[in-house]
């Protein structure tokens, strides 16, 4: 049973060829381009579902469209009536049939149908729709289509289908569980002429039975029958013995079949699935079905390289939810667009909670308002009965009722749109109180089932800023709110609200060869004209080549291999420090796929794995190990400690043996993890550090043998890895050092081999500024370096120009990397070897001669810069290195080797 946009199977489907014809000056309607004898010459063939966009030459088009096509249709008996299904069509649309017109609906993303019963004769019948998406989207709800995002959607891009059913029948049934009591609200709702006393005499039987058996073989699960209500409407509450509840785990869904009855005689028969499942909200934590739920999610835009808003086959969403569920993700959040039907039905079956929101628009006015919440009602009209449903948002990010792409003010500190707001938030949780209801996602609450926060932090690059985040909106919910003691005080107290991070992620480059295989050379959305720096893709070949990272990686291919690896240490050490922080409740990873020019994804755009799926799951499992050590980078003359964590967001106990293996030794301990708890012990791990020569990179791992944990826990190999790069002691400078920095002075006068010496006596001079001493120094034949001061920041010269990185979020940051060939046996992107040390400032223009050690770019390979370099000045050598390696000098590893490697490369 795939009913899909219908409520019942069609009798025609629609889909297949159409003829299209564009009107970019709106003649077609004077021109009576309806008419079934209308002259088309200039028109092409498409296939429907279809938006106009796919045509090469209508990327960019905005306006008028015009579609039509034949249909042979049998005569309809008097008691049936003729219904025009149109899944979803972007935007306004006006139907004709054999010139008739039938209806119109302006909203570009949900059903809609019209009885075109009297405009139909016996025999072939014409079907026009004229599509009008104007270039001006601002008011209309349109998600990321279009400026400054993706590209423009426009036309019928979901299914049409005609079916043919009887003139009193059931339109919907409504199915609302409650598990407190195992019984199901049924709600019929009938049409039928309009007669006076059309409903007298009717009944509807309803029958409950497990969903894909044997429907004569099998008892009802559930039964009743009334009589419809005046206004056509009955309500049967049906009582389930030991009903079996909708869990990810164990999908089960319900049918239910009703049956419209008069006299005894058969009127209408109707039928849906659903689930008899639950979701709450209670004292900060989610529930489902009375149990707790940690939300591992995921974002999900659903864009598709060819097709945009639909895969061009619809199989696409099952292999899209079994990727997810592998990955470990037991939710994703559909984005700013309502999901297409046929990903939802596979969600029920599949068993993927998805968290649901309207497309947004852009500006905040009564019209733009009204569109949201029109789109949101007929959003919970279609998905009500959808157990893998289980929130919606209303906003996201204030896009369209804050400041964002309009000047105007935030919900932070506006008291009428405060007030819409609670006002909106009040009457969705009225039509739907079996979700959970989100206000504005990721920015200012006001009154909210979640409190969700947008946290765009890189890990390992600022790490330390990202955990003090996560402490500071555990310790201060309330700070996420604007107006909730004036306009949001009925709702639920913001410490007693489920606190989510639900969108934060990193960037990893996907293969470019394959994008441009797919797409047999550059992709349209290489060029969109609203694109610029980093998210600018075209020419970044041209871009790679002239830059130090063509010295550091042999090709595309190469720097894409690293970047992903650095995304998925980025997104699996940020997931595993939220699993174990109490107050956090989930999270939602950006995303699931790239899209166009974000390169986000988990997936790549064309649905290929991107970041190594199978270690990505490991930390993303309902059963996880984390190894937590007390430093990533130790001297080869320490302890090296480390915590062990197993995770359990499970129902069932963990019983099993935990073994660790680090630097060669091995040891293991019992473990007993109860369901929905976390076991960290502490100082599992305790050994020597190996004695190294130079700087070794090493991991300690430890992994769960013969876990008792049911077939949920996910992968079978439950482990987890932690790196840790051991230093030798003696990998400090050992040169007499001129340094105007103090920490920096005291570090190298403690250390054994370097001498703090005067400038006219240095081999080479480590300053914060850059003075005319200096300069001669150098000009004369010295080498010297500039170094960031005790704050981490760079003073600016005459030689260097500084482009400034923020020191905690930045979703620039997350779509950069700084990479490095300093230390041989530290991976070219760092990753924790590096830990504190990242650079608050890269050099933005390195000249063509200067020679790079560590560099720094983003996104597209743009804005790139150098970490650590080297420049001929008169006859000596002039470096700079922004890493924040002065400070750790002799206390840190890892910045003891990395600035005595600058050193030696400076003086060769």
């Amino acid at each position: 049973m795939h009913h899909t946009t219908l409520t019942r199977e069609p009798t025609r489907e629609l889909a297949g060829n159409w003829e299209f014809a564009t009107d970019p000056d709106d003649v077609g309607r004077s021109e009576a381009w309806y008419d079934p004898d209308a002259d088309w010459s200039g028109s092409r063939d498409v296939s429907v579902p279809h938006s106009w966009q796919e045509e090469a030459d209508l990327r960019e088009y905005t306006g008028v469209g015009w579609y039509r096509r034949s249909v042979d249709v049998d005569a309809v008996g008097d008691d049936r009536r003729a219904l025009l299904y149109f899944g979803a069509v972007d935007y306004d649309a006006t139907v004709w049939v054999n010139g008739e017109r039938v209806g119109g609906n302006r909203e570009g993303y949900l059903p809609f149908r019209f009885d075109v019963t009297d405009a139909l004769v016996d025999g072939e019948n014409s079907v026009v729709v004229r599509v009008d998406d104007p270039e001006d989207i601002s008011e209309i709800p349109h998600g990321k289509q279009g400026e400054p995002w993706y590209t423009r959607v426009s036309g019928i891009w979901q299914r049409v289908d005609l079916a043919v059913v009887p003139a009193t029948r059931v339109r919907d049934v409504r199915v609302t569980p409650d598990l407190t009591d195992d019984t199901a609200s049924v709600e019929v709702r009938a049409t039928a002429p309009d007669d006076a006393g059309a409903f007298d005499g009717l009944s509807a039987t309803v029958r409950v039975r497990p969903a894909g058996g044997d429907a004569t073989g099998e008892a009802d699960a559930a039964r009743g029958s009334r009589s419809l209500d005046a206004d056509g409407t009955a309500t049967l509450t049906l009582e389930f013995d030991d009903p079996t509840y909708w869990t990810p785990d164990d999908p089960h869904l319900y049918e239910v079949a009703v049956d419209l009855e008069r006299d005894g005689d058969r009127v209408d028969a109707y039928d849906d699935t659903f689930g008899m499942r639950s979701v709450e909200r209670r004292e900060g934590d989610i529930y489902l079905n009375g149990d707790p739920l940690f939300v591992r999610g995921a974002l999900d835009q659903a864009f598709y390289p060819d097709t945009f808003y639909r895969p061009a086959d619809l199989d696409t969403f099952e292999a899209e939810i079994r990727a997810a569920k592998e990955m470990g993700f037991n939710m994703l959040r559909k984005h700013i667009k309502p999901a297409h039907p046929r990903f939802l039905e596979l969600a029920d079956e599949m068993g993927m909670l998805v968290w649901e929101e309207p497309a947004n628009p852009s500006v905040y006015s009564e019209t733009s308002r009204e569109a949201v919440r029109e789109q949101f009602a007929r959003m919970v009209e279609r998905d009500f009965n959808r157990p893998s449903v289980i929130a919606w948002s209303l906003y996201n990010e204030e896009w369209g009722i804050g400041g964002l792409y309009e000047e105007g003010e935030s919900l932070w500190t506006d008291a009428e749109k405060q007030s819409f707001l609670a006002e909106f938030y009040a009457s969705a949780r009225e039509r739907d109180p079996t979700r959970l209801v989100c206000d504005n996602s990721g920015w200012a609450h006001v009154v909210t089932d979640l409190n969700d926060y947008h946290e765009y932090f890189v890990v390992p690059d600022r790490a330390g800023a990202w955990r003090d985040k996560l402490d500071d909106i555990v310790d201060d919910p309330a700070g996420n709110y604007g107006g909730y003691d004036a306009y949001g005080g009925d709702g639920p107290a913001p410490d007693e609200t489920p606190l989510l991070v639900s969108e934060f992620g990193t960037w990893g480059l996907p293969s470019v060869d394959a994008l441009e295989a797919h797409y047999g050379g550059d992709p349209h959305w290489y060029r969109h004209e609203f694109l610029s720096g980093l998210k600018s893709p075209a020419g970044v070949r041209d871009r790679f080549e002239s830059s130090h990272l063509a010295e550091t990686f042999a090709d595309l291919d190469g720097l894409a291999d690293a970047w992903q690896r650095r995304e998925l240490t980025s997104i699996a050490d940020s997931i595993a420090d939220m699993r174990v922080h109490d107050g956090v409740a989930g999270y939602v990873v950006t995303e699931l796929t790239d899209i166009e020019w974000e390169f986000n994804g988990l997936l790549d755009y064309l649905r290929e794995e991107k970041v190594p799926a199978e270690r990505f799951a490991r930390a993303n499992a309902p059963v996880a190990v984390q190894v937590r050590p007390d430093a990533h980078v130790a001297w080869d003359d320490e302890v090296v400690n480390a915590d062990l964590v197993v995770v359990n967001d499970t129902g069932d106990r963990v019983e099993a043996t935990l073994r660790w293996e680090a630097f060669g030794e091995t040891g293991e301990t019992e473990v007993s993890v109860g369901p929905f708890a976390t076991e960290r012990l502490a100082n599992a791990v305790s050994v020597d550090a190996p004695a190294v020569d130079g700087v070794r990179a090493g991991s300690v791992t430890a992994e769960l043998a013969d876990p008792d944990a049911g077939d949920a826990r996910g992968p079978d190999d439950v482990r987890g890895e932690a790196s840790v790069t051991v230093v030798a002691r003696d990998a400090g400078i050992a040169l007499g050092v001129y340094t105007d920095h103090d920490g920096l002075r005291e570090a190298l006068a403690a250390a054994d081999g370097p001498t703090v010496v005067d400038l006219n006596e240095a081999d080479a001079a480590l300053v914060t500024a850059l003075d005319d001493e200096v300069r001669a120094f150098v000009e004369g034949g010295g080498t010297a370096a500039l170094l960031p001061d005790a704050d981490g920041r760079m003073n600016g010269t005459d030689e260097f120009g500084f482009t400034e990185l923020p020191a905690e979020e930045s979703w620039n940051l997350c779509a950069s990397f700084v990479s490095q060939t300093l230390l041989s046996d530290v991976d070219a992107v760092p990753g924790w070897a590096f830990e504190g040390l990242y650079p608050y400032a890269y050099v933005a223009d390195p000249a063509g001669d200067d020679e790079v050690f560590a560099g720094y770019t983003e996104g597209w390979v743009a804005n790139s810069g150098a970490v650590a370099l080297a420049r001929s000045v008169g006859d000596g050598r002039l470096g700079v290195c922004t890493l924040r390696v002065a400070d750790g000098y002799g206390s840190h590893p890892t910045a003891t080797a990395a600035l005595s490697a600058f050193v030696d490369r400076l003086r060769e």
